[in-house]
């Protein structure tokens, strides 16, 4: 699958394409949202491999010509809109959100280039709004599936628990064995009484190198990215 990207600003990386490996392991059916859709991979992977109805969201306009040129592209029917998820009118409800969203908190130095720093910054989508969100457009036992910055897990937790969010599987990724996680991906339905099963932790490098498993999941995703001006 090709990707157009710009040349400047926001570009998609390893976070998304580790993201929808671990979106793999659930069996997405029905109605999709990719929120911060950016230039569409995450919505385009899931209309290639489920037989789901997805649809993206981008507040940001530059993205959003990207996204259905991909789609377009790719022959994939994914439908896009502009617009401020936090504050867009859904006509229909959903039975799955998916997302990769800004989570660099307050204390990262933000990027002075506007496009980097929206997609980046979650000031600009708090958690505790987008999970409030998620749960008015979601169905009664819908599920949402995202990474976000693994230092903030317990922050995560809570506005899940006190939406009526259960965590039903977690993945932590790792650059390398010898460090901290540094990405959590969730997996959360609504109003389930599931246990939750910790997946085994995705170790990206060894030695300098990514690691066979991390080779198998790009190869996998099949995603090949072009930067140009369109």
């Amino acid at each position: 699958m090709i990707i157009y990207q710009p040349q400047e600003g926001y570009c998609y990386n390893s976070d998304t394409i580790f993201l929808y490996h671990f979106i793999r392991r659930f069996p997405l059916r029905g109605n999709v949202l990719d929120v911060g859709t950016g230039s569409g991979i995450l919505a385009l992977l899931v209309a290639r491999d489920f037989k789901a109805q997805v649809d993206a969201i981008e507040i940001q306009e530059h993205f959003v010509h990207y996204a259905k040129i991909n789609a377009k592209a790719n022959k994939l029917p994914v439908t896009v809109y502009l617009g401020d998820f936090l504050h867009m009118h859904f006509a229909k409800r959903y039975d799955y959100i998916i997302t990769n969203p800004p989570f660099y908190h307050t204390g990262v130095l933000r990027s002075k280039n506007p496009i980097i720093d929206k997609a980046r910054y979650s000031g600009h989508m708090p958690f505790e709004k987008f999970i409030k969100k998620a749960n008015q457009i979601l169905k009664p036992k819908g599920g949402i599936i995202f990474c976000y910055d693994a230092k903030q897990t317990q922050t995560l937790l809570m506005h899940l628990s006190a939406n009526k969010f259960t965590v039903e599987a977690m993945q932590f990724v790792h650059p390398n064995a010898q460090k901290e996680a540094s990405l959590v991906m969730i997996y959360a339905k609504k109003s389930s009484k599931s246990l939750c099963a910790i997946v085994p932790p995705l170790i990206v490098f060894e030695n300098g190198e990514y690691r066979e498993e991390t080779k198998r999941i790009f190869e996998e995703v099949g995603a090949y990215s072009i930067k140009c001006h369109i």
